[in-house]
């Protein structure tokens, strides 16, 4: 049994890359770009949000830092 695999068949594949590996050809970014087949307000929504996340250093935001965002953007809730 090889070392990079456990007793139950799966490959670990924590361990470090080799020397002789080439290094990754793109480089990984903790946002991809998928607003492209949103709605305009979506994507702007998005967007904002997006931009807020990167603003904050936060990678997950709460429901009331979404609604400050939505607020931002000049949505209102109109009363019934």
């Amino acid at each position: 049994m090889s070392s990079s695999t456990t007793m139950d068949g799966f490959v670990d594949r924590r361990g470090a890359i080799p020397a002789t590996d080439p290094p990754p050809a793109i480089e990984r970014r903790q946002f991809t770009n998928s607003h492209s087949e949103l709605s305009p307000a979506a994507r702007e929504l998005a967007t904002a949000i997006d931009e807020y996340k990167l603003r904050h250093r936060r990678r997950f935001i709460t429901y009331e830092e979404i609604l400050n965002v939505i607020i931002s953007l000049g949505y209102t809730k109109n009363e019934a």
